[in-house]
């Protein structure tokens, strides 16, 4: 057993302490599973098959990991890489090609043919249109040092929809649309392995189906995906993200536990939306399943479960939140000077802030140092108190979500203080 399947069992019995999720914390590792199948460990994983014809790649994982990857697979096989399959269109999935394009144009060989969803094109079309807003979310979420996100995207050669079967070398790959983290996603069977390969419907942590700075999630119908995933009695699970799986017993419970989460979470959702709550009442009164939530594979570790509710809300019901004064509002600067006026004083606010954090109500301290900030942006108090009680913040979330956007707005204040 190597590396990467001794990190699948010590990730199923619970051991694992660092994200799975994030570029620096995942393993980079390369393990053959049979002479047959290769499995790529990296922020992003790769499955690779070997066929007389050629390797096919499972995702291609991303510009971080791309030389790693070429050198993981040239110790395993000279074969070219014949075909590739993008499961969705994001960065870290589709950007692992280049090394072994400039390997096959040297050598006069035909490049990968690349298979990917009808709807991914329109996705890398979106990404140019909105680079520099994506390029800060990429800084804000994993504190880079500077905003970044790619202009230029290796197009598919081939799109595909609901589903499709191709042959390499004799080896039968099965390709199935389902919306769920994407509206491109694919998910890959193959029979002759018994195996399945999820891209991101399957990331080791809560589903990432309610990030705050992102386009829509599908959370019914990723649920959809994962049961359909689960019928076809797989022995081993290759996820986007994190170690494998193995084990038909194991496969099954982590798809019917994940899809079982996600529909907990819409169907109280849904409830309430049908019942005309507002969005504030929905979002405090769903509750969540801890014994869930607690499962090695479901920790909110990326995406925060309180997120898919306003997720279902923005798809199911638009953005009106049900608060009329909030249809047409006012400035939030015009809205703070009015508060700190009717407090006292921005100093009142700041005082309130530090007592809200002192009493452990950082939901409450978090919006009282935002209205003494938007109230007078040259208070060093108020910048003060901000970035403590969003460093506070930070200490107590488990999702890299949350934790990326409170510490953009503690070192925000900082560089103000």
């Amino acid at each position: 057993m190597g590396e990467v399947l001794e990190l699948a069992e010590r990730a199923w019995a619970g051991d694992l302490t660092e994200s799975q999720v994030h570029p620096g914390r995942a393993l980079v590792g390369f393990e053959a599973f049979s002479d047959s199948l290769g499995f790529m460990s990296a922020f992003s994983n790769v499955a690779v098959l070997r066929t007389e014809e050629g390797l096919v790649f499972l995702d291609t994982s991303s510009h971080f990991h791309a030389s790693r990857l070429f050198a993981s697979v040239r110790e395993w096989s000279p074969q070219r890489v014949h075909t590739a399959v993008y499961t969705h269109g994001h960065v870290d999935h589709v950007f692992g090609l280049g090394p072994f394009e400039a390997e096959a144009r040297e050598a006069g060989q035909p490049l990968p043919h690349v298979i990917a969803h009808e709807n991914c094109p329109a996705r890398f079309d979106r990404y140019v249109l909105t680079n520099g807003y994506n390029a800060v979310i990429n800084q804000r979420q994993f504190d880079f040092p500077k905003p970044v996100f790619p202009r230029e995207y290796r197009q598919p050669d081939q799109t595909v929809g609901a589903s499709h079967a191709f042959e390499v070398g004799g080896v039968r790959v099965e390709l199935y649309h389902d919306k769920g983290e994407t509206d491109d996603g694919l998910w890959c069977w193959i029979p002759e392995q018994r195996a399945i390969y999820t891209g991101d419907l399957f990331i080791w942590a809560s589903p990432n189906c309610g990030n705050p700075q992102k386009a829509q999630r599908y959370p019914r119908e990723w649920a959809v995906a994962l049961r359909r995933m689960a019928d076809l009695e797989a022995e081993l699970l290759l996820p986007g993200h994190g170690p494998p799986i193995v084990g038909g017993e194991r496969v099954r419970q982590a798809l019917e536990e994940s899809a079982s989460l996600l529909e907990i979470i819409t169907e109280q959702t849904l409830k309430l939306m049908n019942e005309g709550a507002r969005l504030d009442d929905v979002i405090h009164a769903v509750s969540f399943p801890e014994a869930l939530l607690a499962r090695p594979y479901l920790r909110p570790s990326y995406d925060d479960p309180r997120f898919i509710v306003r997720n279902l809300w923005r798809l199911y019901g638009g953005w009106y939140d049900g608060n009329p004064a909030r249809l047409n509002p006012a400035p939030d600067a015009d809205l703070a000077g009015v508060v700190a006026t009717l407090s006292g004083g921005v100093a009142a606010l700041v005082t309130a802030a530090e007592r809200a954090a002192n009493d452990e109500r950082l939901d409450l301290a978090c919006q009282l140092a935002e209205w003494a900030v938007q109230a007078d942006p040259a208070s060093r108090d108020a910048h003060g108190i901000r970035a403590a009680v969003y460093k506070q913040r930070v200490s107590i979330e488990t999702s890299l979500m949350a934790q990326g956007i409170y510490g953009a707005a503690a070192r925000e204040s900082d560089s103000e203080n």
